[in-house]
């Protein structure tokens, strides 16, 4: 197995815990979205008590991505994908908050 299967598997695990059936295709989709940052421990999570870490998924996922310009709206679904994953969570998969985000947003896949 291929340390990006590997790699799926441990977010598919992650969405399962959250009590999510994983539509496959969009995790995919999230996991290449991400691109080589999920083979680095330290980009791979998303530091959701750091403001900065926090726009800058909104900027560069939601807006960039995703095409959500409205600064409130990506606020709101970056805070409710923090929310849903776990405050308490410290180990916050970014393709798993991608993931949360997308789903949350209804945004279309692919990306």
């Amino acid at each position: 197995m291929s340390k990006r299967d590997e790699l799926v598997q441990k977010y598919r695990a992650a969405l399962e815990d959250l009590g999510i059936t994983v539509d496959q295709a969009l995790l995919d989709d999230c996991v290449e979205a991400c691109g080589p940052s999920i083979y680095n421990p330290d980009s791979e999570l998303v530091a959701s008590s750091d403001p900065a870490e926090l726009e800058t998924v909104r900027r560069n996922f939601v807006e960039k991505r995703l095409g959500i310009t409205d600064v409130t709206q990506g606020k709101a679904a970056v805070d409710a994908a923090i929310e849903r994953y776990g405050r308490a969570n410290r180990h916050k998969y970014r393709p798993v908050v991608y993931y949360l985000l997308k789903e949350g947003l209804g945004a279309p896949r692919p990306m």
